[in-house]
């Protein structure tokens, strides 16, 4: 039951009731009073608790921020690139939260706690000073009434009189005090409840508003995760291939260390121990060096190197070599040792002892001994026992591999991926390279042969030629047009070394990539998508000549190389390159054409108006090539390599969009086990990283710093036409996709800084500002 009401009557009657209900009133303003300054003290702890997290949250951030990952070789892929950059795009969506919370802090000082306070003293305060003066007022005139009533009745009727008057007096402004008391009682009772509850509210909304504010920038940031996401699975499985290739090579080099020493025709480099004399009677000692012989100049070089002390590094030697002799056991107590006679220092003459026999024989060989080099090392084809050669049945297995697959398993799951039976593969390839029998056998109308096995007989084929497809002389310069960041030089510069290829290579490597390209043609029934036949074919068809871990670490550009090859292979192959092109654009430093998106950049992120502009993201089933899109397409994503074909079709002066890719972890094409590929849906991206401005005038010199065209009234708006200087793909259902040469109406000012609204095909929507000129 809730307090009872103070009836004015009783205010005159003033029963042992009417104080009891006063004084119940007056406990629950005193409870009101305890819980807002309780509640005061918990609003500022959670303020500094607040605080704390914040500055937590803004360390943690400036930690994410200044870390960056290095990586292993001298380029890094589409994918590594965004990893590299994800921690600032972190830090700064921390920090762009820690700024909503300190609004947030602020309102609750603002909008809670001061209002509070401000009632307590105000109104509570108010009240208790009443209720002081109310309890002094009942004090005097209850005193003064027992007075006069103590007065003896013998005293004159004048001054009884007078004593009655000055008592009725005191009733009569003690009533008035009683009912203006419990006036204020109630009043305040029924004030509290929206005085207090009003702070409360406004103290939720602006918790509201933090949250939503980080819903908000979560949405915006979802299309930038949504790409970290798929770099990330494409880095994980590119480590996958990689991690087995780097496995399998540390394998063979402990059984076989001696086949796998770097030794260049060049030079030679080791640790040698040298000798050195010390005056008597002190003898001479024996110091690890490391040193480097180079042979075409003769120069010697040394440098004293301790493991034991921390690696520490002594001062470096030179000398030119005059001649070299083997030190015999009958001269000098040791083994392995050379004499070395320097050329610029005549009479001198160096001792040096090798860690092993081999080793010296390597050394003096190198520097002019007569001992041979034992050498190892044969070709895949050789250990295999196969004898593969670009030859009129090397050529006659691709055809006949290549036709009973697109016309008995194009569609089979995991093409090229799923392996056959070790022991069938070889058989098949036995008697397709069999010269008496290759022209006999038919794949495409027999079923004998599974089309597992078929596909692992072509891939075993081209990995036991004397050399991959593309060459061991080309390797390096096909893999740099891979690490270049422009989409459009990528292709044209693998067009130049496609043909200087010899010609059988060429002729055999375009007919592979017009089949591959078929097979992707059918990915949604295959699975095999450009970038997992990139996975599957890049180490097969390129590889270095020495085998070492940086080397593998090259793996991701080779299969950006094959992906390349697969989805321009009409343009590639169809023609020779143009003849004034001496060198392969992707050698140039330049940068792509097409300006950047604000919408990507990351401060586009953090200044974007929310509550005006909030576009959804939309997710895209993954595309494959020339294939139909529908709701239940499986697969991995379109290749890195397709930003590629993009350009080429699209664009003639601008960046095209660049697609995200998922590659499929692999060991490089050698026989393995089915890996599971994952279903997903993708979106696109668009990874501009260039800063160039368009030479055109820029749209934003068009409209008014207000963003629009005015006339002098200020009044009117000005829609006018402009044209694309670029093709762009939209990123938010909000945003206008358009190739080069589209022509926009009603084109007016955003209130998106950067971008302009027009329409387009009867669809209005957002134009990057910088894409476009003014017609």
């Amino acid at each position: 039951m809730g307090l009872l009401p103070l009836e004015f009557s009783d205010c005159y009657l003033d029963s042992p009731a009417f104080r009891d209900r006063m004084k119940a009133h007056e406990a629950e303003l005193e409870k009101t009073n305890r819980f807002i300054k309780e509640l005061n003290k918990d609003g500022k702890n959670l303020i500094t608790a607040t605080k704390n997290l914040a500055v937590a949250q803004r360390k943690f951030a400036q930690s994410l921020g200044e870390f960056k990952f290095e990586y292993i070789g001298d380029a890094k892929t589409d994918d590594e690139k965004c990893i590299d950059e994800s921690l600032q795009e972190f830090a700064s969506f921390l920090k762009n939260l820690e700024e909503q919370r300190e609004i947030m802090l602020f309102n609750i000082t603002e909008t809670l706690l001061k209002p509070l306070e401000k009632f307590r003293k105000e109104q509570l305060g108010a009240a208790k000073e009443e209720r002081k003066k109310y309890e002094k007022d009942t004090e005097k005139y209850y005193s003064a009434l027992e007075k006069v009533l103590n007065m003896s009745a013998k005293k004159k009727d004048q001054q009884l009189q007078e004593a009655d008057n000055q008592v009725e007096v005191m009733r009569l402004h003690f009533h008035e005090e009683s009912l203006e008391y419990v006036c204020k009682l109630q009043e305040i009772q029924e004030k509290k409840k929206f005085d207090c509850a009003e702070p409360m509210l406004a103290f939720f909304q602006a918790v509201f508003t933090f949250y939503h504010q980080g819903y908000e920038l979560a949405q915006d940031f979802s299309h930038y995760k949504t790409k970290l996401q798929i770099n990330i699975q494409n880095t994980r499985n590119r480590f996958d291939g990689t991690r087995a290739e780097v496995e399998e090579l540390m394998k063979k080099i402990k059984q076989n260390p001696e086949a796998h020493k770097r030794n260049s025709p060049l030079s030679i480099e080791g640790y040698l121990y040298v000798q050195e004399k010390r005056p008597p009677p002190f003898g001479s000692s024996w110091v690890k060096k490391y040193c480097i012989y180079l042979k075409e100049q003769k120069i010697f070089n040394m440098v004293s190197f301790d493991h034991r002390s921390g690696g520490k590094t002594g001062e470096p030697e030179s000398f030119i070599l005059k001649s070299c002799t083997k030190k015999t056991g009958d001269s000098i107590d040791k083994r392995f040792c050379l004499e070395l006679e320097v050329a610029d220092r005549p009479g001198l003459i160096i001792t040096v002892q090798a860690l092993l026999e081999e080793d010296r024989k390597q050394w003096m060989q190198a520097m002019g001994g007569k001992e041979p080099v034992y050498k190892l090392g044969k070709t895949y084809s050789k250990r295999e026992g196969i004898e593969a050669n670009l030859d009129e049945v090397g050529f006659s297995l691709l055809k006949n591999c290549i036709s009973a697959v697109e016309s008995r398993g194009i569609t089979d799951q995991g093409l090229y991926r799923v392996v056959g039976v070790s022991s069938r593969v070889m058989k098949l390839v036995g008697i397709l390279m069999d010269k008496k029998t290759f022209s006999e056998v038919d794949l495409s109308a027999s079923d004998e042969w599974d089309i597992k096995t078929v596909t692992s007989a072509l891939k075993q084929y081209l990995r036991s030629l004397p050399e991959p497809l593309m060459t061991y002389e080309l390797y390096k310069e096909f893999i740099v047009p891979a690490k270049c960041s422009t989409p459009e030089s990528r292709v044209d510069a693998i067009h130049y070394l496609v043909y200087k290829l010899p010609e059988k290579n060429r002729e055999m490597l375009g007919m592979i990539m017009k089949h591959l390209a078929n097979v992707s043609a059918n990915c949604k029934q295959n699975l095999m998508t450009v970038a997992n036949l990139g996975v599957v074919f890049g180490p097969t068809l390129m590889r270095p000549q020495e085998e070492t871990v940086a080397a593998i670490m090259d793996l991701k550009f080779q299969n950006i190389v094959v992906e390349i090859l697969i989805e321009n292979h009409v343009k590639i192959f169809g023609s020779a390159p143009d003849g004034s092109v001496t060198t392969p654009v992707a050698l140039s430093s330049s940068e792509p054409n097409a300006p950047p998106r604000l919408s990507k950049r990351q401060n586009s992120r953090q200044n974007r108006p929310l509550a005006v502009y909030n576009p959804s993201v939309e997710l895209q089933a993954a595309d494959c090539p020339n294939s139909v899109k529908d709701d239940t397409s499986l697969g991995s994503t379109d290749s890195v390599s397709s930003q590629s074909s993009t350009a080429t079709n699209s664009s003639t002066s601008g960046s095209p969009p660049e697609e995200t890719k998922n590659h499929f972890s692999t060991n490089g094409g050698d026989l393995m086990d089915w890996a599971s590929i994952s279903r997903s849906t993708m979106i696109p991206w668009l990874n501009a990283s260039s800063t160039t401005t368009p030479t055109s005038p820029s749209p934003a010199a068009a409209f008014s710093p207000e963003g629009t065209n005015s006339d002098k009234s200020g009044d009117s708006v000005t829609y006018r036409k402009a044209k694309a200087v670029f093709s762009c793909e939209a990123e938010h259902g909000s945003e206008l996709s358009f190739p080069v040469g589209a022509i926009f109406e009603d084109v007016t000012s955003s209130r998106e800084p950067g971008w302009l609204e027009g329409k387009l095909d009867g669809k209005r929507g957002l134009i990057p500002i910088n894409y476009v000129e003014f017609l």
